[in-house]
């Protein structure tokens, strides 16, 4: 090696062999301090080495941690010694003192002489060791050090305080990296407790922040709650816009899985010749323009949940694949050799007759089995009229914001009871495209929804009316409007002055104007302006 022990402390460093002997010396602590990813391999790698090359019983690596004000032990290495606290408050005024010193190369603790560790003694343990201190700099900035320790007393020579500033360089671009990696795994544990706050601000209680949910879906959000905390298949019965993937979407976020990714794969919308590919992943060169290896969406939901959209679209080929997924919850790639163990959860949904589809030999009767075995119906909205006015008011106050209208309009008296009216064959979906329909053409006033298009079997609809005794369901504005349109019928239109409707209402005439004007209700004045 060229470093050779003399006696029980001081190393010899020949002159011929000496410069080869250090080169073997810095080539082989660096290999070890860098050899891998992993700071405490590292650090044990390195204690292996040198122990054999100087007196050494501890190797420990430390910060300057000025958010704590404390020295902090990042790791170690060590046989049979005590070692100091991880974590070492500073006195009041220390971390200037250590700053106005500028450590800067390799030196052994004097605890006699020197103030800074005179006080430190008694917090690391210095009696009856000998320790040396590397400082460990970035760019000139002080980063911490390595500390060597060796029991009794003065066990370090300036043979090794020569040997030890080969080690200031490696060891302080190891420190740099772990203290990145760190920071990395602190930034990483933010993003997770965000994601878990956003995931709460946005979807809540998933089961009791769906529209209906204590209404017409009152038991689809009862079986939601059985299953949710379960592992097993689901499927989601039900016509097309009826809201399937928010029953998925509720059953992932009220589950212990709802930390993990939800993966949304409509089944339809796949080109044929992809389906395998896109759900199962390829291996690099597995076909035409395979150039390089891909994970496929049962790979990304690993540890969370995949809802598969219209799996009645399914060919043959992909049921045959989703059937083993379900059975061994392990997937194979294109062009794969290797299994490959995935832990999800699969929801799958369709609005089509897949026992059916069975008998016609379109579909799977063993797939059909191991997906069916806790369905879901959610009925259509022909079926749950009640919910239609929440959604209503829900699809109004949303499409509002996404248009940047400031205001949502109000709703006008009648038009509630005329849209529970209707049959909805388009469901969910439909209701929503006709309030988009309806904002667009919006022009002022209440919203009439007059665009409505009944069918044969529905020419009777109720009109929009004013009507205070319907018993359809009114928000405030809704109220407001009924009442303030009776009170100016029993008034004539008359609102100023003795039998007013201002009189009448118990308030300021101008006050029931500019009401009038939010609730868009015509009156007497209004009617001259136009003319």
């Amino acid at each position: 090696m060229g470093i050779k022990m003399e006696g029980r402390g001081t190393a010899s460093l020949g002159s011929d062999k000496g410069m080869a002997g250090r080169d073997e010396f810095i080539r082989e602590i660096t290999l070890r301090i860098c050899g891998s990813l992993e700071i405490k391999e590292s650090l044990r790698n390195a204690f292996e080495y040198l122990k054999e090359q100087v007196p050494l019983e501890a190797l420990i690596l430390f910060i300057i941690d000025e958010r704590l004000g404390a020295i902090r032990r990042i790791e170690h290495a060590s046989e049979n010694v005590a070692l100091p606290p991880q974590i070492i408050p500073l006195p009041e005024g220390m971390l200037r003192k250590i700053a106005a010193r500028n450590f800067s190369a390799p030196f052994v603790v004097d605890t006699g002489g020197d103030e800074i560790f005179r006080t430190f003694a008694p917090l690391v343990g210095l009696d009856g060791n000998t320790d040396l201190i590397v400082p460990l700099r970035i760019k000139g900035e002080l980063l911490g050090g390595l500390n060597l320790r060796a029991r009794g007393e003065g066990r370090y020579c300036e043979e090794h305080l020569e040997l030890a500033g080969y080690l200031a360089e490696p060891f302080a671009i190891a420190l740099a990296n772990a203290l990145a990696h760190e920071e990395v795994l602190r930034y990483q544990a933010i993003l997770l407790d965000d994601k878990r706050f956003l995931n709460r601000e946005l979807h809540g209680d998933a089961a009791d922040g769906i529209i209906g949910g204590n209404t017409g879906l009152r038991n689809v959000m009862e079986m939601v709650r059985q299953v949710a905390p379960l592992n097993n298949t689901v499927l989601i019965l039900g016509e097309t816009g009826t809201g399937k993937e928010l029953i998925a979407n509720a059953i992932h976020f009220s589950s212990p899985r709802k930390n993990g990714p939800f993966i949304t794969v409509n089944c339809g919308a796949l080109q044929e010749n992809l389906i395998d590919s896109e759900l199962f992943g390829h291996e690099r060169g597995a076909f035409t323009g395979a150039v390089a290896e891909s994970r496929g969406r049962f790979e990304r939901a690993d540890g969370g949940t995949i809802f598969l959209d219209e799996i009645g679209e399914l060919p043959p080929n992909a049921q045959v694949r989703l059937l083993r997924v379900l059975q061994n919850r392990e997937v194979e790639r294109v062009g794969g050799k290797r299994p490959i163990p995935v832990d999800i959860r699969v929801i799958a949904a369709t609005h089509r007759n897949l026992q059916s589809m069975v008998a016609e030999g379109s579909f799977r009767e063993d797939l059909w089995y191991r997906l069916s075995g806790f369905p879901i119906m959610v009925p259509p909205v022909r079926q749950r009229k009640e919910d239609v006015p929440a959604l209503t008011r829900h699809f109004v106050t949303v499409r509002s914001r996404d248009f940047g209208i400031g205001v949502p309009p109000s709703i006008a008296p009648g038009a509630l009871q005329r849209l529970m009216g209707y049959d909805w064959p388009g469901n969910v979906r439909e209701l929503e495209n006709l309030v988009e329909r309806e904002l667009i053409l919006h022009r002022g006033g209440p919203l009439t929804f007059g665009t409505i298009l009944p069918g044969p079997e529905q020419k009777n609809l109720p009109p929009v009316a004013g009507n205070s005794r319907s018993l359809y369901p009114l928000n405030l504005d809704e109220a407001n409007a009924v009442h303030i349109t009776e009170v100016l019928k029993l008034a004539k239109g008359k609102i100023d002055g003795p039998g007013g409707a201002a009189e009448m209402l118990g308030i300021n005439p101008s006050t029931l104007r500019s009401r009038l004007d939010k609730l868009g209700i015509s009156y007497r004045r209004r009617a001259r302006e136009s003319n």
